[in-house]
């Protein structure tokens, strides 16, 4: 980490981020900065050309359209959740991968939404006036309902998706409207075994030998959909070409106060942590128990590992004393030029203390809020340390909710339930998606021990939760008993509103409607009393920085569309030099045939048919992290040279800073796709897709 120190912050920095840094909005893009460096200068017409040709898969990654026939390249553990939601016992497509001969083989996604961006408005000055002299909860009651009031202008119909993004943490509203396709249809998979070859302990390593990607299809009015896409590069990437990532960052806190740091540090990464290693061993236990635990729980303990790795990074960037105290020093000479200036002073001088406040608050509520109220919703997966770490409890909690808050006018909604969130919500509700008896016991017994272990047995919220069962009993018996897997019951309950809620005996109903008054009471207060303050005091930092350096530097990222810029490059690590790019004779030298170094038997056989210099992976200096996979690397002509998946293990620390000489993206090399698609799996209709042809993609 010690090459953090000659990070440059945003908050001291002059007018330019430095080196290949940046995860640049595509109305701010600095082309000329590009030029002046590469000799290329993107013109608006290339950009929005890339724009359109990618997009943002709504549950967490990124994916860009490859033909004119609407087939979405993305990584598969994007594309995890759906193969396996897809599979059975009998036909496991996580082991053995999936192919569709014909389009009437593909299958659609139960639960998979693909944005793509359209449009781009700046709404500051709306939103500004809304919320002007106001403070506290007032101000964050007026964010709220003026963001809800613009998208539900914006949101014409369910094909149209409308989401206020703030950027500079408040300092700039843009109102972002996408084309939403929800009919996606899973085309291509290989194996888990050579997407993820190497496993955990290649994860966020290089070199790298992996095939990690996957196609599906949008669909529109049943057929597919005709739209912007990408060509496929003829040669693929190349060491020193210039390479852009269009992808959609899910966040970065490079903009964050040294007191929010230091929450990070010292609270909020060193419990997460620690959570995610007990859920990584029950996982582990779970799948030991047989084939079809392993197949069940193996989507959740990839992300756990994941999540678990990715952390470690960041809490290690934090604990480095050279960067931190880089980032002290940011913040301290930032105040003092705000100082220098009495007005300035007078306007902005509090936010930092203001913020340190509202911090040392939010330690007072952490656990109640993340346990009762964050994380648990419709997907079942443990992103806050939930005490309700269940898809059945995200479902009830759902109904419970939706029938509270859709009776509201819109702009009074929790924002999860407004108008133009409901498409997704329902999408998420309806699913067709299986549901599993035993895996759903042992996670939300698990989440329930937790829950009493945290918050302690004497808790009032854990004595009316679990009474005198144990975290077992209780868990047992909601999910033997509840009927919430038929969706005949679902629709029901949410057709009836809080009528029907109120008045069903369902246990998981029940169970919900008993944990929503507490829960909803730690939220409140956490919106009225911390979100609201920081809100407001980080857009005044925000604010203060505009007065300074305006939009010359980019935002934090904010799960919404962004481009980088690179190269295809490697970096000198303990006096040698990592080259940047593998080949396919190297996933053969590292093959053990045992887990997780173990080729699946489709490479094995086909070795004898294929070009071993092919290149595999290549990395790259763009700046990216978490929401960037499945991102397409392009060329400066428009074309695919690969597929972003992962990072190295130095680009962790990326959530608080950049360093070019380290930080690598990590990609799957077109040609590599190209190779396997024809030679290992035979895939020729995917293939004749992306075979290479003149000029640039268009309608």
């Amino acid at each position: 980490m010690k090459h953090f120190l000659a990070i440059t912050v945003f908050l001291c920095s002059a007018s330019l981020a430095i080196a290949d840094e940046g995860m640049w909005t595509f109305n701010n893009f600095p082309s000329q900065k590009v030029k002046q460096k590469y000799g290329f200068e993107p013109s608006k017409e290339w950009l929005d050309h890339v724009r359109l040709s990618s997009v943002r898969l709504a549950q967490g990654c990124s994916a860009s359209i490859v033909s004119p026939n609407g087939l979405v390249m993305t990584n598969h553990h994007c594309a995890h959740q759906c193969i396996e939601q897809l599979s059975t016992a009998q036909k496991d497509y996580v082991a053995s991968g999936f192919y569709a001969k014909t389009d009437k083989d593909e299958i659609k996604c139960p639960v998979l939404e693909a944005n793509q961006l359209v449009q781009i408005t700046d709404v500051t000055d709306r939103v500004n006036a809304a919320t002007k002299g106001l403070t506290d909860k007032a101000y964050n009651d007026a964010l709220k309902a003026a963001s809800a009031k613009i998208e539900k202008e914006c949101t014409t119909g369910t094909d149209v998706r409308c989401d206020v993004v703030e950027l500079y943490h408040g300092g700039q509203y843009n109102l972002y409207k996408y084309h939403r396709y929800q009919d996606v249809r899973l085309a291509f998979a290989p194996e888990f075994a050579i997407a993820f070859f190497g496993g955990d302990p290649d994860n966020f390593m290089f070199p790298r030998y992996d095939l990690d990607v996957a196609f599906v299809r949008i669909y529109e009015n049943d057929r597919p959909a005709r739209t912007e896409y990408l060509k496929w590069s003829p040669e693929g990437a190349k060491e020193g070409d210039l390479a852009f990532v269009s992808g959609n960052p899910g966040g970065t806190s490079r903009l964050l106060t040294i007191a929010q740091l230091e929450y990070q540090r010292d609270i909020a990464l060193p419990s997460a942590l620690l959570r995610l290693a007990e859920l990584r061993g029950l996982l582990t236990e779970f799948a030991d128990r047989g084939p079809e635990q392993k197949r069940i729980s193996n989507g959740m303990l990839f992300g756990v590992e994941n999540s678990l790795k990715g952390l470690k990074g960041r809490y290690e960037a934090l604990l480095d004393k050279n960067f931190f105290a880089s980032k002290v020093a940011a913040e301290q000479a930032f105040r003092s030029k705000i100082n220098l200036d009495p007005a300035k002073k007078r306007t902005y001088g509090s936010a930092w203390d203001t913020v340190a406040k509202a911090t040392s608050e939010l330690k007072q509520i952490r656990n109640p809020l993340g346990l009762l109220e964050q994380g648990s919703g419709l997907s079942g997966f443990p992103s806050q340390g939930s005490g309700f770490i269940s898809q059945l409890y995200g479902i009830a909690k759902v109904l419970v909710r939706s029938s509270e808050e859709l009776p509201k006018p819109n702009e009074q909604r929790l924002k999860e339930y407004v108008d133009s969130r409901m498409p997704v919500l329902k999408q998420r509700l309806f699913s067709t998606a299986p549901i599993y008896d035993e895996f759903e016991i042992t996670t939300l017994t698990f989440s329930l021990t937790k829950l009493r272990e945290v918050l302690g047995p004497d808790d009032p919220t854990v004595k009316k939760i679990l009474g005198k069962q144990s975290p077992r009993e209780v868990a047992t018996a909601l999910i033997h008993g509840t009927k919430l897997r038929d969706l005949k019951v679902r629709q029901a309950l949410f057709d009836g509103g809080k009528k029907a809620v109120d008045a069903s005996d369902d246990p998981m109903i029940a169970f919900a409607r008993k944990v929503n008054p507490d829960a909803r009471a730690i939220r409140k207060k956490y919106e009225d009393e911390i979100e609201s303050v920081e809100k407001k005091n980080n857009e005044l930092i925000a604010k203060a920085s505009f007065d300074i350096y305006g939009t010359s530097t980019y935002p934090d990222a904010t799960f919404t569309a962004r481009l980088s810029y690179g190269q295809v490059k490697g970096w000198d690590e303990n006096g040698k030099y990592v080259k940047p790019i593998t080949n396919m004779a190297g996933a053969f030298e590292r093959n053990t045939d045992r887990e997780p170094f173990a080729l699946p038997k489709s490479w094995l056989t086909a070795k004898s048919n294929l070009n071993l210099g092919t290149p595999m992976d290549f990395c790259t200096t763009n700046d990216i992290i978490g929401g960037n996979s499945g991102s397409p690397v392009v060329s400066k002509n428009g074309e695919v040279i690969g597929l972003v998946f992962d990072g190295n293990i130095h680009s962790l620390g990326g959530e608080y800073g950049f360093d070019e000489a380290l930080n690598r993206t990590v990609a799957v090399h077109s040609s590599a796709i190209l190779e396997s698609l024809g030679k290992i799996y035979g895939a020729n209709r995917i293939l004749d897709e992306l075979r290479p042809q003149q000029g640039s993609g268009g309608k």
